[in-house]
């Protein structure tokens, strides 16, 4: 606890660098009805890193699949 009382702009960064990351991913978890991952991230701080995985992998590969579901099920309706 000395070490960022004593680097209070350390302490700043590493806020400002979080925050924003944790905001979107728990947005888009939520938004996307992922409670273990929201649960996750909300709890378990890995500065921001867990949270960028999520972001650009889980989320962006998850939506790709759900597309091509929704493409197979329209072909299977017609």
């Amino acid at each position: 606890m000395n070490f960022l009382s004593q680097n209070q702009l350390l302490g700043l960064l590493i806020l400002l660098w979080v925050l924003p990351w944790t905001g979107i991913a728990l947005w888009k978890a939520a938004k996307r009805g992922e409670k273990v991952w929201f649960i996750v991230m909300f709890v378990i701080n890995t500065f921001g890193l867990l949270e960028i995985f999520y972001i650009f992998v889980v989320a962006k590969e998850l939506s790709f699949w759900q597309k091509i579901k929704a493409k197979f099920k329209s072909f299977f309706k017609k």
